[in-house]
């Protein structure tokens, strides 16, 4: 597990590669942040198919494109 012990933010979380990054990153030790920016239910999907694998995940709402967004997604 390379990445066991960090913390992975993945932009975009929500579907398509930035899920598929996600899993990939949990699958290797990190607990994710899946971030996505309209579909709570898409992102809610992504952390429970985490959580069913075993790993640890939990979904932020951003709009990266949002300077104060970002801010409030990294704190």
């Amino acid at each position: 597990m390379r990445l066991q012990g960090k913390v992975a933010l993945v932009t975009g979380a929500g579907t398509g590669m930035g899920a598929a990054t996600a899993t990939l990153f949990a699958a290797e030790g990190a607990r994710v942040a899946v971030n996505y920016r309209a579909s709570q239910a898409e992102a809610d999907a992504v952390v429970a198919a985490i959580k069913e694998a075993g790993g640890e995940a939990f979904a932020v709402q951003a709009n990266v494109s949002i300077e104060d967004e970002v801010r409030r997604m990294v704190d």
